[in-house]
């Protein structure tokens, strides 16, 4: 049995793996926050584009 143990608690306290995975998890966080918030400001800003279009009234032209 300890020669099944041993092997397996050396390989969790190595830490050489688990950094590429730790740092393939945070970036793809990162990218799933800057989707999020590029698409929340899209949003925003075409809502705010259609008010202001709509409110815009064209002006009379004398013909």
């Amino acid at each position: 049995m300890h020669t099944f143990i041993r092997p397996l608690v050396a390989f969790l306290k190595a830490e050489d793996g688990p950094t590429a995975v730790e740092y393939a998890v945070m970036l793809a966080l990162i990218v799933v926050v800057c989707i999020a918030a590029i698409t929340t400001l899209g949003t925003n800003a075409n809502s705010t584009f259609s008010y202001v279009g709509s409110s815009v009234k064209p002006h009379a032209t004398a013909s």
